[in-house]
């Protein structure tokens, strides 16, 4: 007979399917066992869709829910959102004992699921695989533990620690590169840039997933600088909305296409920018801007992780990368070559 372990691996190897397509949910498996045997699996395929368990639950029988186990990779929900609270289903289907890996973090969850199931009779154990479990929704963590949206800053520079030709727009990886980055922002709920870049570079900043809910792209602009550049592709690209947060209260005033926002800062301060969009639910940030809002946010304490792409060449003079303003030892760093590039991974914080 197979262990709680395995059976809590299937789980977490079902809501790993979901992808990216979960959007602002959690990503979540389940495996449900009786008698020693795996009845079912499920998980979380997209944002509004059934929940793992009633994924799992819906393709069987009530003799076969009776008396069973269902594995768990993150607490059972017991509110109502766009499904019915999972503790009640779970409840209500004869299921006798429920082993979950994650508590869930989020407020109106939060231990209150397990106390559900148990205050009904229902035998439940926690934290097993924990680390595996939370590893599948770190953005989503740290959003509920923190009220922040977790950072990652990208950046591509060449040997000599340059970002770009001073003032032109500069391809500095090459092409294998460019789609893992493609990739990577799927990962996110936001594209983070600064005015100077979108100016620059004219960048559409989309993704090459297809996703109900693409990151958003957002711009850092202060003084309102595209004020004088309406004509970017960020204004007139429907495929993804476009964000901007910006000082300058001309821009409240400026009649913008529908998918463009503005929003007000109050202050020049990056952390304004990352509370804004924490606010408006934002959970996790791409941030591929120039090195002045990298180094900002270095120096705020606000990077969770950093990607670096190096290319294998000499660029000469131009805009540098980022400096931090303090020595930074990052941790987990993990190293893979990108077709003629590498790829450098590192965490500044622990999730």
């Amino acid at each position: 007979m197979a262990s709680d372990e395995e059976y809590m691996r299937l789980a977490l190897a079902a809501a790993r399917k979901a992808g990216n397509a979960t959007w602002r949910n959690p990503r979540v498996g389940s495996c449900l066992v009786k008698d020693g045997k795996v009845l079912a699996t499920g998980f979380h395929q997209h944002y509004g869709g059934f929940h793992a368990e009633r994924d799992t639950i819906s393709k069987l029988t009530p003799e076969q829910l009776s008396n069973s186990t269902i594995y768990v990779t993150l607490e059972p929900c017991c509110h109502y959102g766009k499904q019915p609270p999972c503790t009640q289903l779970i409840i209500d289907s004869g299921i006798k004992r429920v082993v979950v890996g994650e508590t869930d973090p989020h407020s109106l969850v939060t231990g209150k699921g397990i106390a559900a199931l148990r205050q009904a009779g229902l035998e439940v154990s926690t934290g097993l695989l924990a680390k595996e479990a939370s590893q599948l929704n770190e953005h989503y963590n740290y959003f509920y533990q923190t009220g922040l949206s977790y950072v990652t800053l990208k950046q591509a520079m060449t040997l000599d620690h340059m970002l770009a030709k001073k003032g032109v727009r500069t391809a500095i990886t090459g092409a294998e590169a460019w789609t893992r980055v493609h990739q990577e922002r799927a990962g996110y709920q936001a594209v983070l840039i600064g005015s100077e870049t979108a100016i620059i570079d004219d960048p559409l900043l989309l993704t090459s997933e297809d996703l109900v809910h693409p990151p958003v792209r957002v711009v850092l602009d202060r003084r309102g600088r595209l004020l004088e550049h309406l004509d970017l592709r960020l204004f007139s690209d429907k495929r993804a909305e476009t964000w901007i947060l910006t000082e300058n209260p001309a821009f409240l005033e400026q009649d913008m296409p529908k998918q463009v926002k503005i929003f007000a800062l109050s202050d020049g301060k990056i952390s304004t920018s990352i509370k804004i969009l924490a606010d408006q639910g934002v959970q996790s940030v791409y941030a591929e801007g120039g090195a002045h809002l990298q180094e900002s946010l270095l120096a705020a304490g606000l990077v969770n992780d950093v990607i670096s792409y190096v290319a294998p060449r000499f660029l000469g003079r131009g805009t540098e990368a980022a400096v931090a303003a303090e020595a930074l030892d990052l941790k987990d760093v993990q190293t893979e070559q990108v077709g003629d590039d590498v790829r450098i991974y590192g965490r500044i914080k622990d999730v």
